[in-house]
């Protein structure tokens, strides 16, 4: 589906390195950044002393384009948007990001009482959604809980991310095995499900915990769940091959 503001996607959009600095900025990857997006200079430049006044970086724009182009850092993050801006409007932004796969949380701020547009915008995620004027400590609030939420969340797929790179490296049959680890099979009922030997369903389930570094079945179980490894219970499904040795 073509970007609505005819702008980068999330394969277009630069992104850091995964190193300690970010390979664009050199600024540390996990030191938070907050975007402010808001047409009115007086606004902008008002949210950035405000947050600079509490150490926060801050990079402000005045148009959801001019944001865009500029991308994404490697880093916990949040976008503070107005939602009235000139060409694509807030929820068009948001909705790009939510395309394009980034997850930054976003706090929507505004000057008009709209109802509809709020709910919209926090059905589709948004963290908060702050009516002009607000109080600096409310907006402060909400960010430091937003930048909190995206560190987590980062952290999160990073691990998941590490997961699946360990998982990715077993074979067709050390997943057979695994499928059937993971649904409680003893080894002698898996040598009977897939055909060989008991020998060998040991040697690929030591291959399985090997490659996983997991340390018991139980951490194992886990870890198949956050990737969503969800076999088929039984012999159905299972892609099964002749005997082996």
């Amino acid at each position: 589906m073509a970007n609505p503001l005819g702008q980068p996607t999330n394969r277009d959009m630069p992104r850091g390195s995964p190193s300690p600095r970010s390979a664009e900025t050199g600024e540390p990857i996990d030191r938070p950044i907050v975007f402010v997006i808001d047409d009115d200079d007086s606004v902008r430049r008002s949210l950035e002393r405000l947050l600079r006044s509490v150490e926060l970086d801050v990079q402000t724009f005045s148009t959801a384009r001019e944001f865009l182009v500029q991308g994404l850092p490697d880093r916990p993050s949040c976008v503070v948007l107005d939602l009235r801006l000139p060409g694509p409007s807030g929820l068009d932004l948001q909705e790009s990001l939510i395309r394009s796969g980034h997850n930054v949380p976003i706090i929507f701020i505004s000057g008009h009482a709209d109802v509809p547009s709020s709910v919209h915008a926090i059905k589709a995620g948004a963290v908060d959604f702050l009516q002009k004027p607000f109080s600096d400590q409310a907006l402060l609030d909400i960010i430091h809980g937003a930048l909190r939420r995206d560190r987590e969340a980062r952290g999160e797929r990073a691990e998941i991310a590490g997961i699946r790179l360990r998982f990715d490296t077993l074979t067709p049959r050390e997943r057979d095995v695994l499928a059937l680890v993971i649904q409680g099979r003893l080894n002698k009922q898996i040598a009977g499900d897939l055909g060989i030997s008991e020998k060998t369903v040991k040697f690929h389930r030591g291959r399985v915990m090997e490659k996983t570094q997991v340390g018991s079945v139980a951490e194992l179980v886990r870890q198949a769940d956050r990737l969503g490894f969800r076999p088929t219970p039984g012999r159905e499904g299972l892609p099964l091959r002749g005997r082996e040795a």
